[in-house]
């Protein structure tokens, strides 16, 4: 089977299976299984694909919904690569606004809480690309912590990151300069509505907020006068249509610099109060 055929063939079974880009998701996966870029495509499309059985079988598992980053076992985040497994949820570009907006207010030194870390894709670009900053991340889920921790070692910050598993708080140590969290805010009876490769495929500890999708934000809040040093950031991710009802609990307790930021898309993606 030449190239070609091979990925004239993924684009028919991906496109059958209606899976959103098929075409882009074709080429991605024969750059990531045979090491053929576009380019190469296009300089020898009909050359012999060796690795065809092998490029078809991820192609069927890309079919049946299972996502991208997790197929090819990785993704992209603030330009820097993690390792992604179904433990997890994949990073998204959206979750780089919180990122961006806790770089604006930290300094060098300063010490930083990422609450429910999954794949460890904010806390360790935060080490990345921050001034020296160091920091603690938590999650529920003893496997999440293990990809975050192998993130963490590839970028080479283990050092400048402790790990505490636990139920937010639960198992916490210590104060710091910021709290940083993606916690789970889909509702509950929202979540059966959503893509099958979110629904099916991505841990549901990850997505499900309650019954309104604000759970997380009520007992993030409600302890984090307890781990933040006067002065200290909040900043936490949204939904698109949680930005009133979550500032509303910032001012309630009392956080001064209340803002609401909105991401490339022009969506309500932050909000961030200080102590």
């Amino acid at each position: 089977m030449t190239i070609s055929e091979a990925v004239q063939k993924a684009k028919k079974c991906l496109e059958e299976a209606h899976v959103p880009d098929y075409g882009t998701d074709a080429m991605l996966l024969l750059q990531s299984v045979c090491g053929i870029s576009r380019a190469a495509y296009y300089a020898r499309p009909e050359e012999e694909l060796k690795d065809a059985e092998q490029y078809l079988e991820k192609v069927r598992l890309r079919a049946a919904r299972i996502p991208l980053q997790q197929i090819v076992g990785e993704t992209f985040f603030c330009g820097l690569r993690f390792r992604v497994t179904e433990d997890v949820l994949c990073p998204r570009q959206d979750t780089e606004t919180l990122v961006e907006a806790a770089l604006e207010r930290s300094r060098r030194g300063d010490a930083f809480l990422d609450l429910c870390t999954g794949s460890g894709c904010i806390a360790v670009s935060l080490l990345c690309l921050g001034d020296g900053l160091s920091g603690c991340a938590a999650d529920l889920s003893d496997a999440a912590i293990a990809v975050a921790a192998e993130n963490a070692a590839y970028h080479g910050v283990s050092k400048r990151l402790r790990f505490f598993r636990g139920d937010l708080y639960d198992a916490v140590e210590g104060r710091f300069h910021m709290i940083v969290s993606n916690p789970p805010y889909i509702p509950t009876e929202t979540i059966s509505s959503l893509m099958e490769e979110v629904r099916d495929h991505e841990p549901r500890m990850a997505l499900d907020g309650g019954r309104d999708g604000l759970g997380f934000y009520r007992r993030i809040l409600a302890g984090a006068d307890d781990y933040l040093l006067p002065g200290g950031w909040l900043l936490v991710e949204i939904g698109y249509d949680q930005a009133w009802s979550v500032r509303s609990m910032f001012d309630d307790k009392g956080f001064h610099s209340v803002r609401v930021i909105k991401d490339l898309g022009g969506m309500d993606r932050v909000v961030l109060g200080q102590r």
